[in-house]
């Protein structure tokens, strides 16, 4: 992905938005992706098998997030683990996105599309995983439970539009209007 990124893409996106440089082309920097898991202070045993599963489909060990604070409402104390999280940075990334966008996308039942409206106004995209079956690598008969994750791609491009003209390009299948 990362080779069709440097002959295709960018010279598609430094045509379309007349950049001077190619070097001013938008760019994927990172992608985190981010388990919460409510019932992990509960039961220990589903936070040890999120963390399996994220890495069996990251291929990268997550880091274990911790509640900064105490919430009597949710009988959550500070520095319980609450989740996990990883971010994925080169070829790592290249392979992931590659992979999310081919293999992963279609899978997801009903599946029509991604909303174009998921833009945080920085040009970063952030969608919501309900199962992580999805995945090829996760066998359905070793899941303890089902679990969402988010993911976010992280790029530089200044505006949406330039972030969605570059998550297009790179094989994101969006809705159309």
């Amino acid at each position: 992905m990362k080779q069709k990124y440097l002959e295709e893409v960018r010279p598609a996106l430094v045509k379309r938005f007349a950049y001077k440089s190619i070097l001013q082309a938008p760019r994927v920097d990172k992608v985190v992706i981010n388990m919460g898991l409510g019932e992990g202070k509960d039961n220990p045993k589903i936070l040890d098998a999120a963390v399996k599963d994220l890495s069996i489909i990251a291929g990268q060990k997550p880091v274990i997030t911790r509640a900064r604070r105490s919430v009597a409402s949710f009988k959550v104390r500070e520095g319980m683990p609450i989740g996990c999280k990883l971010t994925l940075r080169g070829i790592r990334m290249y392979d992931f996105l590659d992979k999310f966008f081919s293999i992963a996308l279609p899978r997801v039942r009903d599946f029509r599309g991604i909303s174009p409206h998921s833009f945080d106004g920085r040009g970063n995209f952030t969608i919501g995983i309900k199962e992580q079956l999805i995945f090829p690598e996760i066998e359905y008969s070793q899941v303890e439970k089902v679990l969402g994750m988010d993911i976010t791609i992280v790029t530089s491009a200044g505006t949406d539009e330039e972030a969605r003209e570059l998550l297009t390009l790179l094989g994101l299948p969006f809705k159309t209007a």
